[in-house]
């Protein structure tokens, strides 16, 4: 009777400690705190910690949707190389200004660099984006690929692929202080410490058909 007792003790002592060390080491990785609330940070949390809590900034346009073909009139190979307008929403509150990138990323240009199409920055925000065929005052456009300070619209060669052209959109929390000359690499660097937020928008085109596509070749 006394040894069973003695060893109820023991069993109900070393239980007591292993619950008073799992307490202190806490729950395990990637387990929920108690409450069943989710790790700040993580999926469904909302502040700092492990994971991305990035604010979803959007950008639409009526001429032809994400994803979409590119109507030929915003085009330079069949069109007039009509700037598209966008609308930017839901920008965080800090954002003053947007600056926009519009590539060709299906080409190369004598390296890793694709064809760049169009750079524009200091576009304010209180804009809300930019109506079709022009920007807001005080908007700075600079060099494409054919060193215009303009809008080149797309113009993929002849081929039976569609070229994927991606407008991409960086709210800035402070206006860019760099020269109407400056290159995209310019820009990029410039985008350095002043970027909140981005999003991006891809339209595809192709001026027809010259040759059949190769056996197993994408479209």
């Amino acid at each position: 009777m006394r040894n069973r007792f003695v060893q109820s003790f023991v069993m109900l002592a070393i239980g007591t400690a292993l619950s008073v060390t799992i307490a202190a080491q806490g729950p395990p990785p990637g387990a929920p705190p108690a409450g069943g609330q989710a790790r700040p940070g993580g999926p469904g949390g909302g502040g700092r910690g492990r994971g991305f809590n990035l604010p979803p900034l959007l950008m639409e346009t009526e001429a032809f949707p994400d994803g979409g073909i590119i109507p030929d009139k915003y085009t330079s190979a069949k069109g007039m190389s009509l700037l598209p307008g966008f609308k930017i929403s839901n920008a965080p509150a800090a954002t003053v200004g947007y600056a926009v990138i519009l590539h060709d990323i299906d080409v190369a240009i004598g390296g890793p660099n694709d064809v760049l199409h169009w750079i524009a920055w200091n576009i304010p925000a209180s804009a809300n984006g930019w109506p079709e065929g022009s920007l807001p005052a005080g908007s700075v456009q600079g060099n494409n690929q054919a060193q215009q300070p303009t809008y080149l619209g797309p113009g993929a060669p002849p081929g039976p692929r569609y070229h994927h052209y991606v407008f991409e959109v960086y709210a800035l929390n402070a206006m860019l202080d760099i020269p109407q000359t400056a290159s995209r690499a310019d820009l990029l660097a410039a985008l350095q410490g002043k970027t909140v937020a981005k999003a991006a928008y891809v339209g595809r085109f192709r001026s027809g058909e010259a040759a059949a596509p190769p056996a197993g070749g994408r479209q």
